[in-house]
Order: structure tokens, then C-alpha cells, then sequence
């Protein structure tokens, strides 16, 4: 899965565009029955002035509409342009992450008159945020200082298994009425319930990361109701979710060496080595020392790796953790480590109710070991390849051994019904690695793939590519979409933006668009987006 994009699309740069059928991409009326189904009222930011708020019920279990009912919090931003194209629904991952500061996000990011065809609609899925039940199984399950979760003794292993049991019967005990309702098929069926709210024949949909996976399953449950389909950072369909977490090991580990690296590049800053393994070897000193004696008595090994993970998402982190790392390698400074962690690793109550959705959506979407002993000898095989996060990302899924509802089968999204989709994918993407973005191309069916050559970053678009960001906006503006040779997996080929450069002062910050996108979507299921007032209207 660490093909090289520019191989596989031969000498193609830029390939040529061409438009999807006339049918795909013709406007949507503006309203349609039912649209004042939904009571919008004005929540605007001092970002977002224009956001408006609403509240939709929909009922727990699909298969039961007349039984429980629960809300889903949803935002707009409303189209101005006498030229309507519908709603285009945002998601932005986790899957536990709240989109709805998203909205205001791309509607803001998006050339003005491509964004101001759209109502541009977010939405905190079921049990996010927002929405009503919010999850927050285990209120201070990440509070420092956390067992080492390096398993090297039976002692620790013992530790951390009982943090992840103590997870999932909390979940249980409090939601067990719910948590059979969380998963990505139930939300796609809320997408459905949205569509209908907004009084749209059919919807656009955009989503970043796990989002990816919930519009391909929406788009295989509805393919007559999607209008326009855009996936970036592809969420590979065939091994959701624990070889996905496997997978996933392996790339952030290469993502971590390249950030140790770009470190030894820079060493006129940091004085840490021009040789990468020096460098690496410096950090993992960093680690076994945190063990011991944990800095600020906040920061021990298993939230050092909390804090460094962030750096395999998004680049723009890096010169941050390695003013942190530097500091204290070279210093035996604590206090830039300590607030990096206070950052970027913290878990707040956004972050326990994003991850409580996290656990409870993977969960169920699709069978886990329930025998320890296969988590264990996986999880050492990856360790001896890939140190850098093998246990720590064990334990944060760990809670699936012992969850307390039974799995679904993942959803084949094969799909040769849906309109021409937008794929877009980095090639040395950690959280999803590129091969997911070439099996989705392949399966769905007229789809097109932009890859961002040598780009590590996790959500690649509205995130400063002057190419990425051009047939995005061809596509939304009238359904345009690149066409390759033919010869390859790739339609169309960006260049990777530069690595950042190290900071100039204290007062630096990351005020980028790419920061921005980067805050919105998280870590992992974190959830650092703004929150909103909102009022709830039963549909």
C-alpha cells in the first residue's frame, strides 16, 4: 500500500478534465417539501458570522420509527447565489468528531461563488457533541499519568487491560441501550433523515478521514440520492477496523521517522544530530527517561507518544514538537514537553465524548479478537516493525476485546450506481494510507483519483494546495472531474507542499488554512472545534 502515485499514473501531471453527464450536474431546485422541517436560527461565530443552527429527531433505531427518538445537531451555512446546487453535507472524521465548525469552515475555504451555490450543511452524528445523547462513557479515562503502554512486564499489560474493560463496561453500563444504534450504517441512515429534512431530492457530501467511509456506506444504501461524492484521505472499506489499526501502525511509524528526519535537517536549531537514527535514538532516550520520572507529572511515555502522534496528521506541528523534544533533550527542560502535551494530547471533555463515539462506532461496525492473546502476539509483531505507536494505538482500541454489544459485518461499498466521485489522497498518508484511496477508486465506479505526490498530510484539501484545491472546485462548480491515461491508478497528480521551516520566535503560531482544516478535524477521534448553541426541532 506505499505505491508511488507518479509510477502509477506515468507521466501525467495534471491530466486532462472532463465533465460528468449533464444529468450528474444539474442544479438542484432550491427548496423542495419538507425544507421547514428544520427551524434554523442564527449561531454565527466571529469566524463563521453566517452560521445558522437547527436540531433534528431522528429515530434511535431505523428499523423502528415509531420507537425511541434521539437529536442530531446540525449548522448551515446558506447559499446566496441565484444558482443553487443543493445541500453539500461535511463530515469531519473520527469517527466521533464534530462537523459542526466545519461548515463554516469550507464554506469559508471554497472559492466564494462555488461556495455560495451550496447550502454548505455540518452535522454532530449520533451521539456526538451536540447531539443528543452526547457519549462520555468514562469521564477522565486519559488523565495523566497512564500505565506505559509498552506491555514490557505482565504487571503493566495487567494495567492496561483493566483501564480498557473498565472502559467498555462503563459504556455499557451507562448507554447499553444505545450503543447497538452506534455505527456507521445508523448514520447513514441519518444522513438519509437530513436529506429529507432539508427537503432535497439529493445530497452532495464532502468528508475528510473516517468520513470517507460514511459517505462511500451512505452512497451504497442511497446511490439514486447522492448528487456529487467527495472522499479525502480514503478510509480503505476491505479491512475496517483492525487491520486498518495495524495498517496504520506502519505508516505513522514511517510518518515519525520522517518527522525525526526533517529534525536532523534542521540541526542548526535544534542541535540534536544531523543523522536521523541519532536523532530517533534521542528520542526513544526521551521516552524510557519520561517512563521513569514522567515530566510535570503529566507527561510519562504513553502521553509523549499522545503528543507526537498529532505531528504524523499534520507537518505544521512539527516545529512545535521539536522545540519540545530539543528542550528537553538538550536541556532537561520539562516545560515546553508539558505544554506541547496540554496542546496537542490532552484529552478535554469534547475529547472523551469524541472518543467514547470512536469506540463504540468501531466497535460494532465489525468483529474484534475477542482472545488477548492474538491482541497481544499482533501487536508485538508490529511493535519489532513499527515502535513508534504499535501499543499505544492497541490500547486505545482495546475496549473492542471486551465490548459489550455484538459487531455488524463491515459494509461492502462496491458501488457501479453513484455518480462520478472525487477521490482525494496523500501518498504517505499515516492515518489513511494511500492504499485505501486506490481500492475506493476502484470500486466505485466512474470514481476519479487526485493524488497528492509525496504528501504526508491527513486531509489534503482546503489545506493550501493551489492543485488540490483547483478540481475540488472544478468538481463542485459543475461536476468537472480530471481523467488520466488510462495507464494508471492516478487521474491526476499534485506536487506535496514544503515541510514547514523551524519557528522564527516563541511568538510563532500555525494561523494557517492548513492549521485551521488540522484543529477541525482532530487527532485520532479528538475533537478541538468550536462549539455553538442549539435548539431542537422534531422532524
Amino acid at each position: 500500500m506505499r505505491q508511488r502515485a507518479a509510477a502509477l499514473c506515468g507521466a501525467v501531471v495534471i491530466a486532462a478534465a472532463t465533465a460528468v453527464p449533464a444529468e450528474a450536474s444539474a442544479p438542484l431546485p432550491g427548496t423542495a417539501p419538507g425544507a421547514a422541517a428544520l427551524d434554523w436560527r442564527k449561531c454565527g461565530t466571529s469566524e463563521y458570522p453566517t452560521l445558522q443552527c437547527a436540531s433534528l429527531s431522528v429515530p434511535l433505531d431505523h428499523a423502528r420509527p415509531e420507537g425511541r427518538r434521539i437529536t442530531l445537531a446540525l449548522s448551515r451555512v446558506p447559499h446566496t447565489s441565484r444558482k443553487y446546487q443543493g445541500p453539500l453535507l461535511v463530515n469531519p472524521g473520527g469517527p466521533g468528531g464534530s462537523g459542526l465548525t466545519l461548515a463554516g469552515f469550507v464554506a469559508s475555504s471554497l472559492p466564494a461563488e462555488v461556495a455560495a451555490q451550496y447550502d454548505v450543511i455540518g452535522f454532530d452524528p449520533r451521539g456526538v457533541g451536540g447531539s443528543e445523547p452526547a457519549l462520555n462513557c468514562r469521564p477522565g479515562h486519559f488523565a495523566p499519568v497512564r500505565p506505559d503502554s509498552l506491555p514490557a512486564t505482565p504487571a503493566v499489560e495487567q494495567a492496561n487491560l483493566a483501564r480498557a474493560k473498565s472502559f467498555a463496561e462503563a459504556c455499557g453500563e451507562k448507554y447499553g441501550d444505545v450503543l447497538p444504534h452506534i455505527d456507521t450504517v445508523s448514520a447513514a441512515r441519518d444522513v438519509d433523515a437530513v436529506r429529507a429534512a432539508l427537503g432535497a431530492a439529493k445530497v452532495n457530501y464532502f468528508g475528510y478521514s473516517y468520513g470517507t467511509y460514511l459517505g462511500a456506506v451512505y452512497a451504497k444504501l442511497y446511490p439514486d440520492r447522492v448528487r456529487r461524492l467527495v472522499l479525502d484521505s480514503v478510509v480503505d472499506p476491505t479491512d475496517v477496523w483492525h487491520d486498518a489499526n495495524l495498517n496504520q501502525d506502519l505508516a505513522f511509524d514511517d510518518r515519525h521517522r520522517a518527522f525525526l528526519a526533517w529534525v536532523a535537517e534542521h540541526d542548526a536549531t535544534y542541535r540534536l544530530g544531523t543523522d536521523p537514527e541519532r536523532v530517533e535514538a534521542a528520542w526513544y532516550d526521551m521516552r524510557t527517561a519520561l517512563a521513569k520520572e514522567p515530566a510535570g507529572g503529566k507527561v510519562g511515555a504513553s502521553e509523549l507518544e499522545d503528543t507526537f502522534i498529532p505531528g504524523g496528521y499534520y507537518n505544521g506541528y512539527w516545529p512545535y514538537l521539536a522545540e519540545a523534544f530539543a528542550a528537553y533533550a538538550n536541556d532537561a527542560d520539562t516545560g515546553p514537553l508539558v505544554e506541547a502535551y496540554e496542546d496537542f494530547a490532552a484529552v478535554d471533555a469534547a475529547g472523551e465524548n469524541g472518543y467514547s463515539v470512536y469506540t463504540s462506532v468501531l466497535c460494532r461496525d465489525a468483529g474484534w479478537p475477542r482472545d488477548w492473546d492474538e491482541w497481544r502476539d499482533a501487536n508485538w509483531t508490529v511493535h519489532e516493525k513499527a515502535p513508534f505507536m504499535a501499543w499505544n494505538n492497541a490500547w486505545y482500541n482495546a475496549p473492542c476485546a471486551f465490548w459489550p454489544t455484538g459487531s455488524r459485518r463491515p459494509v461492502d461499498v462496491a458501488n457501479d450506481e453513484v455518480p462520478p466521485a472525487l477521490l482525494f489522497q496523500a501518498t504517505d498518508d499515516a492515518a489513511t494510507p494511500y492504499g485505501g484511496g486506490v481500492t475506493v477508486h476502484r470500486l466505485l465506479r466512474g470514481s476519479s483519483l487526485v493524488v497528492e505526490e509525496g504528501g504526508g498530510n491527513h486531509g489534503i484539501t482546503l489545506s493550501g494546495s493551489t492543485c488540490l484545491d483547483r478540481h475540488l472546485a472544478a468538481y463542485l462548480a459543475d461536476g468537472t472531474v480530471p481523467s488520466g491515461t488510462g495507464t494508471g491508478e492516478a487521474d491526476a497528480v499534485c506536487g506535496a507542499l514544503p515541510d514547514p521551516k523551524p519557528l522564527e520566535s516563541k511568538a510563532a503560531s500555525t494561523s494557517s488554512r492548513g492549521s485551521t482544516l488540522h484543529g477541525l478535524l482532530g487527532f485520532r477521534s479528538q475533537d478541538r472545534a468550536l462549539s455553538v448553541p442549539w435548539f431542537t426541532m422534531d422532524a
